[in-house]
């Protein structure tokens, strides 16, 4: 399970930029808190090969699928959330498992950490409340 600023990262597949070459669906994580976007552990070999080759080829853009055959379900097994769940949902979720952080943090007295989740909850539920502002005024 991958992390980042304590909550959960989310797995799917995007665009990443190396240089000026465009990589499209890669596996990636990505945090519903800070945004923060990494290249999926497992992929991560993979991508840099692909990456330097292609972008020494002088390519724009490449599809990482056409060139690497991974069992997409072995790279989203270790995610809590993922891309395709309602928005509204992968936020609760997080926020759950971010209480559930701060009382084990509050059991065993670590102040810092709890200050940290305390800040992760107050962005994840400003985000909630953007969701539901959305879903309202649609």
């Amino acid at each position: 399970m991958s992390f980042c600023c304590g909550a959960s990262m989310i797995g799917t597949k995007g665009t990443l930029k190396y240089y000026r070459t465009h990589i499209h669906n890669v596996p990636i994580t990505f945090c519903p808190v800070c945004h923060r976007v990494d290249v999926h552990y497992l992929a991560q070999q993979e991508y840099e090969i692909l990456a330097e080759y292609a972008h020494g080829d002088g390519a724009a853009e490449v599809d990482y699928e056409d060139y690497v055959d991974q069992d997409e379900l072995e790279l989203l097994e270790n995610c809590v959330n993922h891309e395709d769940e309602e928005p509204i949902e992968v936020v609760r979720s997080q926020i759950d498992i971010s209480l559930d952080l701060l009382s084990f943090a509050q059991s065993i007295g670590d102040a810092d950490w709890q200050v940290m989740l305390k800040k992760r909850l107050i962005a994840l539920n400003s985000r909630r409340n953007k969701l539901f502002m959305r879903r309202s005024s649609v």
